[in-house]
């Protein structure tokens, strides 16, 4: 994502508006993190995996939109080709600001360099110095991902805990060409399985097996993405 985020103000934003979202601004990205709230709508079209921050240890899911960093086959031109829309993008050129002292602190923000962020065309942001209901169904939204977001990172953590992650190596056939897939992680359902009844059980009743389930199919369009990347090319 492009451009700082600014904290929105009545006063300073008074004559602001967005035009509709286009998606220029990830076309070089080839990973974007959703929610496991996200995964059964994801997974439709594209790969659900995790990759691990080297520095924290920590586990994020993240959707493939393409097969090597630079590449993302889901947009072209500024439109979405994709089956589902991340979050992510939903509410662009919008986003949150975090408190460093508290966490649980939040501030809805835009990136006021932005190509949407305009005076004279699109949705206004507020009128009479109050927020147009453009904005408030946008913050809404906003405040909604964030709070899966945390729930997400609870959850995933849990996983980490029962060390369910195995990194996986992938090589997917390009035209002849064969290209590696490192640095991401899966779901093993092999360990899945060797838990006990008792953490299974906890799982099922954590209503949890559905995503797990969501990111594992999700890995058969992997091919989709390399069957895309031929398309695009011819």
């Amino acid at each position: 994502m492009t451009n700082s985020i600014t904290p929105l103000d009545s006063a300073k934003h008074a004559h602001l508006k967005v035009t509709p979202t286009t998606y220029e601004h990830v076309a070089e990205q080839h990973l974007l993190p959703i929610s496991i709230y996200e995964f059964a709508y994801a997974a439709v079209d594209s790969p659900v995996v995790f990759v691990k921050n080297s520095e924290t240890g920590e586990y994020q899911s993240v959707i493939m939109l393409g097969l090597k960093p630079g590449q993302n086959l889901k947009q072209k031109d500024g439109k979405w080709l994709g089956l589902y829309i991340p979050n992510v993008l939903k509410n662009y050129p919008f986003g949150l600001i975090l408190s460093a002292e508290q966490q649980d602190k939040v501030w809805v923000g835009i990136r006021e360099e932005s190509a949407h962020v305009t005076t004279d065309e699109g949705n206004a942001l507020f009128e009479g110095g109050e927020e147009t209901a453009f904005l408030r169904l946008r913050k809404e939204s906003i405040i909604k991902n964030f709070e899966q977001e945390q729930m997400s990172k609870a959850i995933i953590a849990f996983f980490a805990q029962k060390e369910l992650f195995s990194p996986q190596s992938l090589t997917v056939d390009i035209k002849g060409e064969k290209r590696g897939i490192n640095g991401i992680y899966f779901i093993d359902e092999a360990k899945l399985n060797q838990l006990s009844s008792d953490e299974f059980l906890d799982i099922k009743q954590r209503g949890l097996l559905a995503p797990i389930y969501s990111h594992l199919n999700s890995l058969y369009q992997i091919n989709r993405l390399a069957k895309e990347e031929i398309e695009l090319s011819a």
